[in-house]
């Protein structure tokens, strides 16, 4: 059997990936594989719903047909919990989950309530089953799932996997820090919620200060870790998945990141609580573990015969083609609703210099392919892909496999990005390889 597995798809256009020949020999990769995945960065909506005042950076809305287009391009599983899903609020959620499943299209990661956005999908093909369970550690407050109870029905949402920040601080910061916590009163304001019943005392060794977790180290540096609770749910779907699929996936949807060798914060580092839920959803029996949401490449890991790609970048990049948005995305950029939407955009990017528009990084990708055998992965065929910046706005974004000096940089980029985790990677001229033995 094999998987095509790709990142972030942005699509608010058609495609015409079956007609147009320089995008084709991509896509054909797609369709001739028995599994193909991608990821959906945006809500098809047809731009109904509500406005959410907290979205994923920009509203995100897209005809219903761009999921045709994805559908023709020879995907048959998709990942939908992002930080972009309820960019319309539940009404639009529950109006791209209907288009879903009018087309049948199957998809994990959303649903009406948590039972339902944490439980897996199944593509069966002649070669094999699929499952996958998608989910997101970057969502706003309230965008999660929530449970249904014997009373009430949950709440529509994504499938989150919740962590904690905390700020580990030298006991001399400290000590700086709770002198101005004190003048300021706000151990006084928190006593008084305590006695109202409205908060709790903080962790033992923790300063809660305005949101923010400070605790004492040796160094100065921010620290995450996942919640436990949300990673026994999603383990527990793992582990069923295993029973019932000759090959499990899991997808999630993160932007957060971590300080390199270097102790400098990196875009190109993943969180540490994102290595822990890795390694432990592949320890309940996952084969594949890709992850997804800063739009840029991170590393490849291989653990227990499994492959974790740390970072899939952007596969459809068509962020600029909006062609609507709500208020909240005028007021966000601070601009007034007589500009137009594409022009909001030259504008927050100062007319390219800046911003996705001025950084290579976002614009390469990779398509790898996993070959199984009885369910078990022998190998890894990665193929770079490029976005084509420098071209116009309208015609970038659309992805492409990279040719020469696009190839040899993006394979050179994987392979740094991929050191720290201890992988070395097979030549095999226009693309990498894997081989498990």
């Amino acid at each position: 059997m094999r998987l095509a597995l790709t990142g972030d798809s942005i699509l608010f256009r058609r495609l015409n990936s079956l007609q147009d020949t320089d995008i084709a020999p991509l896509f054909d990769l797609i369709r001739e594989c028995d599994v193909s995945f991608t990821n959906l960065e945006f809500v098809a909506n047809d731009f109904e719903g509500d406005p959410a005042l907290d979205h994923g950076g920009t509203h995100f809305g897209a005809p219903c047909w761009v999921l045709d287009e994805l559908n023709d391009a020879g995907f048959n599983l998709y990942a939908a919990a992002t930080n972009h899903s309820l960019d319309y609020s539940i009404s639009g959620l529950r109006k791209m989950m209907q288009a879903l499943n009018e087309r049948e299209m199957v998809y994990a990661g959303i649903g009406v309530n948590l039972e339902e956005a944490r439980r897996p999908a199944y593509t069966t093909t002649p070669a094999g089953t699929v499952a996958l369970l998608s989910c997101a550690s970057t969502f706003a407050r309230g965008q999660e799932a929530a449970a249904q109870t014997g009373l009430m029905a949950g709440r529509p949402g994504v499938n989150p996997l919740h962590f904690r920040k905390t700020y580990q601080v030298t006991p001399e910061e400290m000590s700086q820090i709770r002198e101005i916590y004190g003048r300021l009163g706000l151990q006084d304001i928190l006593d008084e919620k305590i006695r109202q019943g409205f908060s709790f005392y903080p962790p033992k060794g923790t300063l809660p200060f305005d949101g923010l977790q400070f605790t004492t180290g040796e160094q100065t540096r921010m620290q995450t870790h996942a919640n436990q609770q949300d990673i026994a749910d999603i383990v527990k779907w793992v582990e069923e998945a295993k029973l019932v699929s000759d090959v499990v996936m899991v997808s999630i949807h993160a932007h957060e990141s971590d300080y390199n060798a270097d102790a400098v914060p990196d875009i190109e580092v993943p969180a540490s609580f994102l290595r822990e839920f890795t390694h432990t959803v592949v320890d309940a029996g996952a084969s594949v573990v890709v992850c997804h949401g800063p739009h840029l490449l991170r590393g490849i890991e291989t653990y227990k015969k499994s492959v974790i790609f740390h970072g899939m970048g952007n596969f459809i990049g068509q962020n600029e083609l909006v062609s609507r948005l709500p208020m909240d995305s005028y007021t966000a950029f601070r601009y007034t609703p007589e500009m137009t939407p594409h022009r909001l955009y030259k504008g927050r990017s100062e007319n390219d210099t800046k911003g996705f528009p001025s950084d290579q990084r976002f614009w390469d990708s990779m398509l790898p392919v996993c070959h199984f055998e009885d369910g078990t992965l022998k190998a890894v065929d990665i193929h770079p892909v490029t976005l084509g910046l420098g071209l116009s706005a309208h015609k970038r974004g659309v992805p492409y496999l990279a040719k020469e000096d696009d190839n040899m940089r993006i394979q050179a980029k994987i392979r740094d990005l991929s050191m720290p985790y201890g992988k070395s990677f097979g030549a095999q001229g226009d693309h990498m390889t894997l081989k498990f033995d």
